[in-house]
């Protein structure tokens, strides 16, 4: 079906002069179903290969959670806590001292024996779910850079996100609410470019929503409706109709098209949104299990959207970095006590509906600390520890996942990926391909060149598939 705009309606008027003439015989109702024919970027598409999942969860530790305070436990740094690095401790952001033990005791958890510490207690419960890639690096130990990179496959700002990219590679399940969902209570560092689309049609872009209150109508403005839905629909289709005109003299504009397919999308959001982020609706016990926290609460969230068909939800632990603790590595303690709970309820609820095998849960951070104290004239306490980007550690349970399995390792104190060194661009082959696709072929053409997710480089961590 033709989706253009009838003779009626001259093609160089304004929207006014086209409203004008249509109120004056024009019926709305011969615009309906004008749009069918349409091309729908979100429709589902074709993997290039079976999948194992269907959809990932992203728990963003944001700031530098420290590897050597939660999953890469070191027994030479408890042996030489005090004592000067050997051989000199690697470059980092500012100065370092000496060794410095964890001030958490670790134990070995689950039927695998993965050595998690005392401040993860429910998340090491399930540690047989998780695989631990403990030889994680990244290039620059900065927070910005850093962040960019397992986001966007680089350091710099103006590539598409990885959530960006899974929707224009598979498309939505749920044309009711937007695809790719980014939760936190602030605003991280950097912000937006981490859930953009960048070259990427816009249509693809994250939906970031400031959770700070889990009122569904506060959380999303303007969600509730001010007309009948049938009246509403037939606004909607002679707006879209007459965007569609627009656009049809204004090749490849993906902006347009983004406010077009947003339109589509707020409007089937009036009916399904209300209930999907309305998380008063789950039990007493249900939300008492992820706990009364921001980070809970955008967890048990995350599990009924992804229940509903969003494709990826990504989860930033709070406003700004709030795991960068230069000055005393015990504030770990208090923002565990949040997030154990949470990721392992996460964990768990999966688990019990049936939905862990096909959906990826990654709990990670842009990169880790230094097993040797800071040196930083800002520090007062000299309990606290630097970026480290030498090396860190992510876990991943879930869709595809062998569960129970470590890969790599770092040196004996914990400074550098040494043992199967892991790149964020191998992390994000290993999702893509869990997700069924191939991230040498998922490209897009641009500016005179086809670009990657992973750009020239990233192999598959086959050792932790299932």
């Amino acid at each position: 079906m033709s989706t253009r705009i009838p003779s009626v309606i001259h093609p160089r008027w304004t929207r006014r002069q086209a409203l004008a003439r249509m109120a004056g015989g024009f019926g709305m109702s011969a615009l309906a179903g004008m749009l069918q024919g349409a091309s729908d970027p979100f429709s589902p598409k074709a993997t290039h290969f079976p999948a194992k999942a269907k959809r990932i969860i992203y728990l963003v530790m944001n700031g530098g959670m420290s590897h050597v305070d939660t999953f890469d436990y070191k027994p030479l740094l408890v042996k030489h806590n005090g004592q000067p690095v050997p051989g000199g401790a690697p470059k980092t952001e500012r100065s370092t001292g000496n060794l410095f033990a964890s001030p958490f005791q670790f134990r070995k958890c689950g039927q695998s024996g993965i050595e998690v510490s005392e401040i993860l207690p429910k998340v090491g419960a399930l540690i047989d779910e998780f695989a631990v890639i403990k030889s994680m690096w990244t290039e620059v130990p900065n927070h910005e850079p850093s962040l960019f990179m397992f986001n966007t496959g680089t350091i710099q700002p103006g590539r598409p996100s990885l959530g960006s990219w899974l929707m224009y590679g598979l498309g939505s399940e749920n044309r009711n609410l937007p695809g790719f969902v980014v939760l936190c209570p602030g605003m991280p560092v950097v912000g937006s470019p981490l859930w953009s689309s960048a070259f990427l049609p816009a249509v693809f872009q994250g939906t970031f929503l400031k959770y700070t209150d889990s009122d569904p109508y506060k959380l999303i403005q303007n969600i509730r409706a001010r007309t009948q839905p049938e009246a509403q629909r037939r606004q909607l289709d002679l707006l879209s109709a007459l965007n569609r005109q627009h656009l049809a003299d204004r090749a490849s504009d993906s902006q347009l098209e983004a406010s077009i397919e947003s339109m589509e999308t707020a409007f089937r959001m009036q009916t399904e949104a209300p209930d999907a982020f309305d998380i008063a609706k789950e039990p007493e016990t249900m939300r008492a299990r992820y706990g009364e926290s921001d980070i809970g609460r955008s967890c048990l969230l995350a599990r009924r959207l992804v229940e509903r068909g969003v494709r990826m939800v990504q989860i930033y632990y709070g406003n700004s970095q709030p795991w960068d603790n230069h000055e005393d590595i015990l504030v770990h303690r208090r923002l565990a006590e949040k997030t154990d709970p949470a990721v392992a309820a996460l964990v768990g609820d999966l688990r019990e509906r049936g939905m862990l095998p096909d959906t990826l849960v990654v709990f990670g951070t842009e990169f880790g600390r230094t097993p040797a104290v800071e040196n930083g004239s800002s520090t007062k306490l000299h309990f606290g520890r630097d970026h480290n980007s030498y090396g860190y550690s992510i876990a991943v349970a879930g869709g595809g996942i062998k569960g129970g399995a470590t890969y790599g390792a770092t040196d004996d104190f914990g400074y550098k990926a040494q043992d199967k060194p892991v790149h964020p661009h191998d992390l994000n082959a290993t999702l893509l391909h869990l997700m069924g696709l191939d991230h040498t072929r998922l490209t897009y053409s641009y500016s005179g060149r086809d670009f990657r997710l992973t750009d020239v480089h990233g192999t598959v961590i086959r050792d932790i598939l299932a």
